[in-house]
């Protein structure tokens, strides 16, 4: 019986050490209600957390995720999603183990890489999946290495799929009902898909920004990242509530002057948002350095801007050369800096097509963070005018610039 209780007590103190208990309490600062907001908290303090769990004050679950960021097989964040009222408070019980696998939990984003696959004859049934890709520098063609020619990935709101080329630029799928499609459609969508409500893609790109492409500055206008000694693609994140793709190019000579950097940018899409969050990181201090970004200029669009590093578009063209199997497609932009890294805002570049709605930028630091976002007038419940789109991304800016207060605290 002793022997009994003292495995007992070893055991409930076994317990104990693999479960950490936080209060996390999330507050709306602002008067408007909010949903899905994020919130992320780091884990390096709490050990090898294995498993987590999240539940509301009455002891509802609610779905999580777990994040190696670093891929060193160790989560570094847990993130889940919210939705406050007005200047409201709520508490979450945070549960960390150090013992057993990721919950699981329906999935509200989705990301993927594809390699051809030429036994496949249907454009959107390629099934040679990869989660990361590098080419060398002097790579001949590593546009058409992808099946659709980057990674891709999407909440139900947005689609967005990067090239994997010296532009790195976003393209757009345009969506008519807020779901997840990239899985079906693989950016192709069939004439059967079409008549079933899928999207499509919506935005020709060319050389230019497309949305928010992160480029180098040469004091007259934007340059490409090239050279570079090597140039990779990699899914960090599938799900369920965030997908995390990077790109990371080593040995990019952005300034011919200048000793090359490494540069990696993290692009984070959040379920239930159109907006996308890109983080750029270089591997040292870059304040000597000038970059550029910012949106195409879409063919006879109507410009938007605060001169505070929101700006954004709302315009009709051709989504392809082909006009005859495609239709014209409107779509609102925007990207949003902080004004701590503009160095100016040019004015729009005076041509037909091919043109940008250009920022200079900078940090005194080795990182810069912005936001790009971008609706379809396809959406079902999305926007139908420019007014519309201009309006929302005020109220959009506004959010980033208020974010839901935290507190964690450890029981």
């Amino acid at each position: 019986m002793k022997q009994k209780l003292i495995f007992c007590a070893l055991f409930g103190c076994l317990y104990l050490n693999a479960q950490t208990t936080l209060d996390v309490t999330v507050k709306n600062p602002l008067k408007t209600d909010r949903t899905d907001q994020p919130i992320v908290i780091q884990l390096n303090q709490y050990g090898d957390v294995k498993s987590a769990k999240v539940q509301l004050a009455d002891g509802k679950e609610i779905p999580c995720q777990l994040d190696d960021l670093n891929q060193d097989e160790q989560f570094d964040e847990l993130c889940f999603l919210v939705d406050l009222k007005a200047k409201e408070t709520m508490t979450y019980t945070v549960s960390l183990l150090s013992e057993g696998t990721p919950r699981e939990y329906p999935a509200r984003v989705y990301a993927e890489m594809l390699m051809r696959n030429d036994k496949v004859k249907e454009k959107n049934k390629h099934n040679n999946y990869i989660e990361s890709i590098t080419a060398r520098g002097d790579c001949a063609n590593s546009y058409n290495l992808q099946h659709h020619h980057g990674v891709s990935f999407e909440s139900e709101l947005n689609g967005i799929r990067i090239y994997f080329d010296k532009r790195q630029t976003l393209d757009l799928y345009g969506k008519f009902q807020k779901r997840l499609e990239l899985k079906e459609t693989q950016f192709y969508t069939s004439a059967a898909q079409k008549k079933e409500g899928y999207g499509d893609d919506v935005l020709w790109v060319g050389n230019t920004f497309g949305l928010g492409a992160f480029r180098g500055w040469n004091g007259k206008e934007p340059t490409m990242i090239d050279p570079v000694k090597s140039r990779t693609q990699r899914i960090i994140s599938y799900g369920p509530l965030r997908t995390i793709v990077e790109i990371i190019d080593k040995g990019w000579k952005a300034d011919v002057e200048k000793q090359p950097v490494n540069m990696t940018i993290r692009y984070t899409q959040y379920a239930g948002h159109r907006d996308t969050d890109i983080d750029v990181f270089f591997n040292r201090n870059v304040a000597d350095y000038q970059f550029s970004t910012g949106i195409i200029k879409v063919k006879g669009s109507e410009e938007f801007s605060d001169k505070k590093g929101l700006r954004a578009c709302w315009g009709t063209d051709w989504p392809s050369t082909d006009t005859v199997k495609w239709n014209r497609e409107t779509v609102g932009l925007a990207i949003n800096l902080q004004k701590q890294n503009i160095v100016s805002e040019e004015k729009a570049d005076q041509v037909e097509q091919g043109g940008n709605y250009t920022f200079v930028v900078k940090t005194a630091t080795n990182h810069i963070a912005y936001k790009v976002a971008y609706c379809s007038a396809n959406e079902e419940f999305g926007f139908h005018s420019a007014k519309e789109w201009f309006k929302w991304l005020q109220e959009w800016k506004k959010e980033t610039e208020n974010p839901i207060v935290l507190s964690v605290e450890k029981k």
